[in-house]
């Protein structure tokens, strides 16, 4: 899965919206220098942010910050051909100084300031006003004046509403700002692509043209935890999209998700979960039903 630059600098205004709709979501790992806010209309699947992994589905919010690496996957059911299905989805693609860089220095913007470095590891919003999605959804229609007076008050909201989630680890994050990020995007994207299969520390090390033995203190360094342990929260965040889409038994999901054997799969959920996969799913059912 290569990791993609993508470039928005052709977009004249300060603030580009736009409302997609495919037949899915473009299956690319990518990132860019604007910030994203994204409102998920339709479809369901699995979002990857940075390191973090989560399913996502509609009224979905999420702010993306600069150069974060991201990419939303549809369930299979979106890539078949013969499926009535789309794939929406609201997305604002912004500079942090799109008004300018002393915008950024008044004392009143202080907290979308704030907000925007939380968004450096990716910011999945909960329980929105109503109101306030409405006026994300629609802000294309608005005029280009319009749109950024109200960009800014929804911004301000942003960053006042307290129910949120951070998503990337601030080790990702920090490995991003290291003059080797490039190095260690193509580690995390060979990551990505491969959790699921057998990963040896050789191939891995040789993508970045390292010994085993640095690239391994190296890669603890960035992101302070071993190549290994790394790799298993990859497949266990994997393993609890499975477990609630609820499809498969634990034993598949085990394999599924790259282990080789149920029992060290249930070691190593029990120890990032801090529960079994029974009792995580038992959770998450409990969770459903107390919401509908």
């Amino acid at each position: 899965m290569k990791l993609y630059l993508l470039d928005r600098s052709h977009t004249a205004s300060a603030i580009s919206v736009r409302k997609n709709s495919y037949a899915n979501f473009l299956k690319i790992w990518h990132y860019h220098p604007e910030l994203e806010l994204v409102v998920v209309l339709k479809s369901k699947g699995t979002r990857f942010i940075g390191d973090s992994i989560k399913k996502f589905q509609p009224k979905d919010v999420v702010l993306i910050g600069k150069n974060l690496p991201h990419m939303w996957l549809n369930d299979p059911k979106y890539f078949q051909e013969d499926k009535n299905l789309r794939a929406e989805a609201v997305a604002i693609h912004f500079k942090e100084d799109f008004l300018g860089s002393t915008f950024l220095q008044l004392p009143e913007i202080k907290p979308i300031v704030a907000l925007f470095k939380k968004a450096e590891q990716g910011i999945q919003f909960r329980n929105l006003p109503g109101d306030l999605l409405q006026t994300i959804v629609k802000l294309n229609d608005e005029t280009d004046f319009n749109k950024t007076h109200q960009f800014i008050g929804i911004l301000h909201q942003l960053a006042l509403h307290d129910d949120f989630n951070l998503l990337a680890s601030s080790g990702y994050v920090a490995s991003l700002r290291l003059e080797e990020s490039d190095l260690s995007n193509k580690v995390i994207a060979f990551i990505f692509n491969n959790f699921n299969k057998d990963i040896d520390l050789n191939t891995v090390a040789d993508i970045v043209k390292m010994n085993p033995s640095a690239f391994s203190r190296s890669f603890k360094r960035v992101h302070r935890k071993t190549f290994s342990k790394y790799v298993n929260e990859i497949r266990i965040g994997y393993a609890c999209k499975l477990l609630i889409e609820n499809e498969l038994n634990v034993a598949a999901i085990a394999y599924e998700s790259g282990f080789n054997n149920l029992s060290n799969f249930n070691r190593q959920f029990k120890m990032i979960k801090n529960m079994s996969p029974s009792a995580y799913l038992r959770k998450h059912s409990k969770y459903t039903k107390e919401s509908i």
